[in-house]
């Protein structure tokens, strides 16, 4: 086999559909190489800009807090059907519904999508009553609606790793392209996590003074890769959890966020 063909092969067997964990690994890696950087250097000053009372930057980043709220459950409704169907009689067909219970507890993803929702409400309630405080019943009717969708968030996104009883009666939800287009949900939810995730690289941070600076800077950096690279990869780990490659790939996407800060080489951005 040519080299050439070789290449190509490696690229089919890439785009399969149980390589999307792979595939979005090594889609984060080269974004962290080449333009997230920019990205997040574009997202500071979008900060800056609406805390400046810039309303064009005010409505991107509630257009992005909208999106984080609605991108994974949408993403996991389309392409629940298929997925199940594809790992069905399979081994991790089996066990894939036990994959949110025991590595991604519910209650850790409610209060994460609870941040969220926090930052959704505020803007909404400043952006209608400005500098007044809102009426107490607008103020506690928000919140009931907030736990009610927070809650519909939950269960859509952990629904995904349960095989369905039944096949949906929508046409759409049984075909491909639900699959596909929910799939590119997930990675757009991704970037989003990773524009946050990428904040970090903003920082001038000083270089470890010693080796305990080190350790513990790691230790830190680990906490939030969990609180922001494994919710929106949690989705493709059914899959590749127990492949010894998961693991290293996705340390090789973190790797330039890890290298920037671990070493305290900063990207000159001033928050």
């Amino acid at each position: 086999m040519s080299k050439t063909s070789r290449i190509r092969e490696g690229l089919i067997t890439l785009f399969l559909p149980s390589n999307r964990g792979l595939l979005i690994d090594l889609f984060v890696f080269v974004l962290n190489l080449t333009v997230m950087l920019l990205l997040s250097r574009l997202f500071v000053d979008t900060i800056h800009r609406a805390s400046a009372g810039d309303k064009t930057a005010e409505y991107v980043l509630f257009s992005m807090a909208v999106a984080l709220f609605v991108l994974a459950p949408v993403g996991a409704t389309l392409k629940r059907w298929s997925f199940h169907q594809r790992l069905k009689g399979t081994e991790t067909g089996d066990w894939s519904d036990q994959l949110g219970g025991c590595l991604f507890n519910p209650i850790f993803y409610f209060c994460l999508t609870a941040v969220i929702f926090a930052t959704v409400n505020a803007f909404v309630l400043q952006t209608v009553y400005g500098r007044k405080e809102p009426d107490g019943g607008v103020f506690v009717s928000s919140i009931f609606i907030g736990i009610a969708l927070m809650i519909t968030h939950t269960v859509l996104v952990y629904r995904y790793f349960s095989p369905p009883k039944k096949a949906p009666r929508s046409a759409f939800l049984r075909s491909r392209a639900a699959g596909m287009i929910g799939d590119v949900c997930l990675f757009a939810n991704m970037v989003l996590f990773q524009l946050i995730w990428n904040l970090l690289s903003t920082i001038d941070a000083p270089r470890p003074a010693s080796l305990f600076d080190f350790v513990s800077r790691f230790l830190i950096l680990a906490f939030l890769a969990l609180l922001l690279y494994f919710p929106p990869r949690m989705f493709f780990l059914a899959e590749d959890i127990r492949k010894r490659r998961t693991w290293l790939i996705i340390l090789l996407a973190n790797s330039p966020i890890l290298l920037r800060v671990m070493l305290g080489i900063g990207s000159g951005v001033r928050w």
